[in-house]
Order: structure tokens, then C-alpha cells, then sequence
């Protein structure tokens, strides 16, 4: 079965029963030990669960707790009740990662910019102030904001990968953007 990126998505931006049972589908495959099923997965959730750890955890630790969080569903597939609720199971998955990879590590920080190596270019340094203000946005518009904004999810991406509905995230978005520019002065 070949999933085609936006298959499933329906015409009023939601996707549709289709895009579940694909999922479930997968995850039955998977589940039987299919690691191309399991990598089909991974393709289609890998930038939301990395935007879900980057929202919440500094950027060099998000590639290594995204490979966690992956690991960690393999694992537990069996523990699945709802094979075509694995997008909500799996940022659910991934939240509980950041935060206990937070618990973990209250006492590191990350490396001031001024003491940044004198290449850094002024852009990464800006796009860093901005990450760390939308990081003290509420988390409900802290993550949708991630994704939309770094992992470059749509809207209807957003909603069917985490299991929010369409218009959850477009709220979420529009009042995460209104304080982001508040804060940012902009």
C-alpha cells in the first residue's frame, strides 16, 4: 500500500476515515513486525513529533528523543487499543518524552549567544530568540505554532496528526501568532 503525502486529506481540511485506516492498517502491519510499515509511520509523523520536542526541549536534543519516542511506539504497538488513533497515541508519546527528558535535565543550559562560536550567522541567533519566545507561549499554542511555523505542517496536517480538530488548531494558531507578535513586538 503506497500512502501519497495529503492522501486522506478531505475537502473541508480534515482528513478523512480513509487517513485513519491507513494508520490503522500500518500499525497492524507493523505490529506484526513489518518495519516498512513501521518506517511509513515514521515518515508521516516524524515532523510532528519533532516539532511536539521542539516546542518543549532545546534543539539539540530534539533528533535523539524523536528516535526515543519512535522506539518507544514500536515497543508498545501491542499496547494500542486503536490502531487508527496512532497520531494522537504518538504525540501523546512524545510529549511524555519531553517531559520527562526535562525532569532529567532541569540543570542544563544551553549555551548563551554571546558565547556562541563567531560564525554563527545572525539569522540562526534570531530564530533562536524567537523559538525560545514562542517556548513561553502556552503549550497548546506553543506546539501548534512549532509545527506550522518550523516543521511546516498545514493546518489540516496539524489536526489530523495529533488528533486536535481543524478547528482547535485554527484557533490555537491564530491566538498563538497574535501573542507571539505581542511579544515580539511586532
Amino acid at each position: 500500500m503506497e500512502i501519497a503525502a495529503g492522501a486522506g486529506l478531505a475537502a473541508s481540511g480534515r482528513f478523512g476515515p480513509e487517513h485513519a485506516s491507513e494508520d490503522a492498517v500500518l500499525v497492524r502491519q507493523a505490529g506484526a513486525g513489518d518495519e516498512v510499515a513501521f518506517a511509513r509511520l515514521y515518515d508521516r509523523y516524524g515532523r510532528m513529533v519533532h516539532g511536539l520536542l521542539l516546542a518543549r526541549v532545546g534543539r539539540n536534543d530534539v533528533d535523539d528523543l524523536v528516535q526515543d519516542v519512535f522506539l518507544a511506539a514500536w515497543r508498545r504497538l501491542g499496547a494500542l487499543r486503536d490502531p487508527a488513533a496512532f497520531g494522537g497515541w504518538l504525540a501523546t508519546i512524545a510529549r511524555n518524552r519531553a517531559t520527562d527528558f526535562q525532569r532529567r535535565h532541569q540543570g542544563c543550559e544551553e549555551l548563551p549567544d554571546h558565547l556562541a562560536a563567531p560564525e554563527a550567522a545572525s539569522a540562526r541567533l534570531e530564530a533562536r530568540a524567537v523559538l525560545a519566545v514562542i517556548r513561553s507561549l502556552p503549550p497548546a499554542y506553543r506546539e501548534t505554532l512549532v509545527l506550522r511555523l518550523v516543521e511546516g505542517l498545514t493546518g489540516p496536517e496539524i489536526a489530523g496528526q495529533t488528533g486536535l480538530t481543524a478547528a482547535s488548531v485554527r484557533v490555537n494558531l491564530y491566538r498563538g501568532m497574535k501573542l507571539l507578535r505581542e511579544k515580539l513586538g511586532t
